[in-house]
């Protein structure tokens, strides 16, 4: 995890804000908070988890991470069930259930409860809830992904749980839920500090562009992300080829897998497949810790992408638009909080919207600058970690403090 000195943000945030952050820490002394996801590694959750914990114990909270145990099938039902949240079509049989409330309760038992704020993020260890009414504390759930349209089956099974929390956290407006427990949104956030987004001196990001074959006097057109249907990296083959017709340019597609999404291989072999032989289309599955390759990669970019077809919050987009790149992004899940059209990016919808806009970026780099310069603003006013760390220790004293909605 990072060791960071959380007074090194001062001179990105201003020292009032870290100033702020110390102040209101404080107020949580005594406070154990116990984070608990599926992964330690791969995606979203755990990349903030594992920037957070340790800036939080700067401030003196104690703050502590576990992730539950679970075994094929078990992730197998939880891909399922994070596709049925966004909306896709399957069903669920009472066995399945049955084994997702099994495993949870194995993880209940096997899990030392120890938090005086227990912080269960996502569907897939939702089940320890259970161990509330023996414990007591207080219990937060915190959903990072698209909960705009899911299935009535899952919304109706998860509900049954959701509402027996002491409050739900959700990435945007869109996702909240008519709940009978007080709901927060607060969005993600990405750490400037971190390898993925500090600086990176020229030669480094030319010396990752060689050893992937990438050639740097091209304009390179890149989409980071895990290995999903729902990214929709297929059709990011399909408009960069409608765009190579008009434009010379090369497609970088990278990212890695995540120990509790079973479908990644499968879908890496499509794209593998929809690439075919072209030698300008590279497919990079990076292992864990390509933090520095990523960061040089998205640096390197001409226009970064991140076409998905539904999104929790998509902090790929963040990212980017922290170095200054013009993204076109699907107009999905929390993006548009990000992104302000033809402002600080481009939302598209399909992929002939895809293929317009980055056909204008590419042969407009101005425009494109402007973009870039307009989408780094935002994100640090919005979406850096300090701004995350207050909005969640904001969220902790209103447990204490506060049974009202609370809207940060």
């Amino acid at each position: 995890m990072s060791q960071r000195n959380i007074k090194e943000y001062s001179p990105i945030v201003g020292e009032s804000v870290v100033e702020e952050l110390f102040l209101l820490a404080d107020k949580l002394r005594g406070k154990v908070i116990q984070n608990v996801n599926s992964t330690a590694v791969g995606g979203g959750v755990a990349e903030i988890l594992a920037h957070m914990v340790p800036l939080f114990k700067q401030l003196g909270v104690d703050a502590r991470w576990d992730v539950i145990k679970g075994n094929e099938k078990f992730f197998l039902i939880t891909k399922k069930i994070h596709n049925a949240l966004h909306g896709v079509d399957v069903t669920f049989s009472d066995e399945e259930f049955d084994f997702f409330k099994q495993v949870n309760a194995e993880n209940a038992a096997d899990m030392a409860s120890y938090g005086d704020i227990v912080f269960i993020h996502d569907s897939q260890p939702i089940g320890l809830i259970e161990k509330k009414k023996d414990i007591g504390k207080k219990w937060v759930w915190r959903c990072h992904i698209d909960f705009t349209n899911p299935t009535a089956q899952i919304e109706a099974f998860l509900r049954d749980y959701i509402e027996r929390y002491d409050s739900a956290v959700f990435s945007a407006q869109s996702f909240s839920r008519q709940l009978s427990i007080p709901q927060v949104l607060i969005a993600p956030s990405i750490d400037p500090l971190s390898d993925k987004n500090r600086d990176l001196p020229e030669e480094t990001i030319t010396s990752v562009l060689e050893s992937f074959n990438i050639d740097p006097q091209r304009q390179i057109v890149t989409q980071i992300s895990r290995f999903d249907y729902l990214k929709d990296p297929v059709g990011v083959i399909k408009a960069y080829l409608k765009v190579k017709q008009y434009v010379d340019c090369q497609l970088v597609l990278a990212g890695g897998g995540a120990t509790d999404d079973p479908e990644g291989a499968k879908v890496l072999e499509d794209v593998r497949n929809a690439a075919a032989d072209d030698p300008d289309i590279h497919v990079l599955l990076l292992p864990a810790g390509s933090d520095i390759e990523i960061n040089a990669l998205q640096r390197a970019s001409s226009v970064v992408l991140q076409k998905s077809l539904k999104e929790g919050f998509g902090l790929t987009v963040a990212e980017a638009l922290w170095k200054s790149k013009p993204v076109i992004a699907g107009a999905v899940g929390g993006i548009p909080q990000q992104i302000t059209h033809k402002y600080s990016g481009i939302l598209t919808y399909s992929i002939d919207g895809t293929v317009y806009y980055l056909k204008q970026l590419l042969n407009d780099p101005d425009y494109a600058k402007r973009l870039g310069a307009n989408g780094r603003e935002h994100v640090k006013h919005n979406f850096l970690i300090t701004r995350h760390i207050r909005d969640y220790i904001l969220l902790f004293l209103s447990l204490y403090y506060s049974e009202d909605v609370v809207q940060l």
